[in-house]
């Protein structure tokens, strides 16, 4: 698969979701466009809607916001949060200093998401908080608060829209409120986000908002005599984090692909995921709204040993793309992703193991070891939109993934897999299936030698894999014992050449016996399931030509070109006892007519893959034409679809 094109990214999510709140935590009206549409953005809409804010949307994603100057006009409501963090903590922190009584709710993740640290630290201002279900998360009960102190610790290793939902809400107390961060703070990009758009409203925290260069992270100060005026109009940036699927598909699948929305002035830490896909070997140039992005010049990335505070959720995509660098990937200083919609690193390691990879988890890191070939899996995505993003991207080691429940990418993206769709090309397949004998081993070898394609003999997969079971002395009909051996031998094609674990194979694989063990165990489907990755694992640039009996139907069914490949049993006969006898083996043309009528008769009868013409594929009677001119015809068809 390769990656070429453009794409105009969604807004930010995280900007998304602040801009709302102070919006309607301020005085006056304001306009927000680019508004991100998605479910978090939508469960922040509701709940504002329920509290009494009038939002009105102006269509093209712009909502005019009437804000309320912190005083919320419904003063008890239940709201549900869905598993929105972005609006689920920042607003525990506004209700709870806004003088009402809310129950605040999610789905079944979201109470299994730490919030105590952020109730602790609203309750040394007075805060009444109190939880209704399990000590220390979701979901809550807030009632009227009785402010009294004016300084408040809070912990930042664990996650920090704890602190940012204490930032956004500090100007409701109406006094200067101290702020002690206990631990490192963790996600330092994403407070650097709140304070702008705080900045945007007409606060300012200080030492923070003011002063350049490396800060004193563990202290502020949020003044008292700031309130939140409407700035008029704002507008929302890209999504710097969903810029990073992108990014890594052009460095991965060739490029260019060009990024719009985010660029070297984005206030979002996560556009740094660009200079970390640079170190990896990727070729990266920036505008102001724009990024491109190159595959490196030696074609193949390079791993990194990385601390991931400066990107937490973009370096999610570094795990992936660490499947396609030389060498192991070292992504530290993660913790936070465990507390996310999902552990994202035990949900990481799960499935890069699906793929091959080899992995090692800790509490805070995650090493992988790319495999030598991605194997096809199916890919669990614990309902997180960032693991269906991300391993989106391991299409591209050929042998394909399936997302499941991709429809999870609402949460910020909606629309991601058609904008995948949209820059990224599958490496072309040329599927010729036909019956035993028709000449479709030597057509394709041809046409891929013509084209510059690599070239899979599907059948010589079943004969090597005969042919090994032979020499193991496992029976042909031990069906779990030869998928377990499918899933072992090394099989490779070169030219005409072909090995089985590390020996090249000669005339043995042509015999009328190997042609029939193939036959016998290809109809076994564990077998056939067990060789599936190893066939698609062929596919890869500049394209591949295929052959077999259900290449178009199984296991390439997007070819751009599929063939069915036939001529009438006598012409096979002959062309069988010619092949023989020029190999100086005996053969009789009587015998070799009974074989074949018997095989297609077994081959189109049988339950697993039966041989049929595909859906989509078209017609090849080679009955009156020799080899060179059914090679010009394929490749004459194959031109009318390029």
């Amino acid at each position: 698969m390769s990656a070429r094109g453009t794409v105009r990214l969604p807004g930010s999510k995280s900007i998304s979701n602040r801009v709302l709140l102070l919006a309607a935590l301020a005085q006056g009206t304001t306009t927000v466009r680019d508004l991100l549409h998605s479910d978090d953005t939508e469960r922040m809409l509701d709940a504002l809607r329920t509290l009494g804010v009038v939002v009105e949307s102006l269509g093209d994603n712009a909502y005019r916001v009437t804000g309320c100057g912190g005083n919320f006009p419904v003063k008890q409501a239940k709201l549900f949060l869905g598993n929105a963090g972005t609006a689920f903590r920042p607003l525990t922190a506004a209700l709870a200093l806004s003088g009402g009584s809310y129950e605040l709710s999610g789905v079944p993740r979201m109470h299994e998401r730490p919030i105590g640290d952020l109730v602790d630290a609203l309750r040394q201002l007075g805060a009444d908080i109190r939880y209704l279900g399990n000590e220390g998360f979701p979901p809550l009960q807030i009632s009227p608060a009785k402010l009294v102190g004016d300084t408040v610790k809070v912990r930042g290793d664990v996650s920090s829209q704890f602190l940012t939902g204490l930032l956004m809400a500090l100007p409701l107390t109406g006094k200067a409120v101290n702020i002690e961060v206990v631990g490192e703070l963790i996600s330092k990009p994403y407070i650097k986000i709140t304070l702008a758009m705080m900045a945007h409203f007409g606060v300012k925290v200080w030492p923070w908002s003011i002063v350049e260069g490396e800060l004193d992270w563990q202290h502020c100060v949020v003044p008292g005599v700031q309130r939140y005026q409407s700035p008029d109009t704002i507008y929302v940036e890209g999504d710097a984090s969903s810029a990073s699927y992108f990014l890594a598909a052009g460095a991965i699948g060739g490029g260019p692909v060009r990024i719009e929305g985010v660029g070297r002035v984005s206030v979002q830490g996560d556009v740094r995921f660009a200079d970390e896909l640079s170190r990896m070997g990727a070729r990266i140039e920036k505008g102001e709204n724009w990024m491109e992005v190159h595959a490196p010049a030696s074609g193949k990335l390079k791993a990194i040993d990385l601390d991931c505070n400066h990107i937490p959720d973009a370096a999610m995509t570094l795990a992936v793309a660490a499947l396609f660098a030389d060498g192991t990937t070292r992504l530290s200083n993660i913790a936070s992703w465990r507390v996310k919609e999902t552990d994202r690193i035990a949900a990481m390691a799960t499935e890069l193991r699906k793929v091959g990879a080899t992995v090692e988890e800790g509490a805070d890191y995650i090493r992988i070891t790319p495999p030598a070939r991605i194997k096809h899996a199916a890919i669990d995505t614990y309902d997180d939109h960032r693991m269906a993003m991300c391993f989106s991207l391991a299409a591209f080691g050929g042998a394909g993934v399936r997302i499941n429940d991709p429809k999870c990418v609402a949460k910020t993206f909606p629309e991601y897999f058609a904008e995948f769709a949209k820059v990224t090309q599958a490496v072309p397949v040329i599927a010729i299936d036909g019956p035993s004998a028709s000449g479709k081993g030597t057509v394709a070898q041809r046409v891929a030698t013509a084209l510059g394609m690599h070239y899979l003999d599907s059948g010589a997969l079943y004969r090597l894999l005969g042919l090994a079971a032979q020499k193991r002395g496992i029976a042909l009909e031990a069906e779990d014992k030869l998928a377990e051996l499918a899933g072992q031998v090394d099989i490779r094609f070169e030219g005409e050449g072909i090995w089985l674990d590390g020996v090249k194979v000669g005339d043995e694989l042509r015999t009328e016996e190997a042609g029939a063990a193939a036959s016998r165990i290809a109809a076994l489907p564990k077998v056939r399931a067990a060789l599936l990755d190893k066939q698609r694992a062929f596919r890869r640039a500049p394209g591949l030509v295929a052959d077999g009996r259900d290449m178009a139907s199984v296991v390439f069914p997007d070819s751009v070109l599929k063939i069915f490949l036939t001529a009438s049993a006598e012409a096979r006969a002959e062309r069988r006892y010619k092949q023989l006898k020029e190999k100086g083996m005996s053969a009789n043309i009587a015998a070799l007519l009974q074989d074949i009528r018997a095989r297609d008769e077994r081959d189109t009868q049988r339950s697993v893959a039966p041989l049929q013409q595909a859906q989509g594929a078209s017609l090849l009677d080679t009955t009156p034409l020799n080899i060179e001119q059914a090679v010009q015809e394929v490749l004459s068809r194959y031109r009318a679809v390029k």
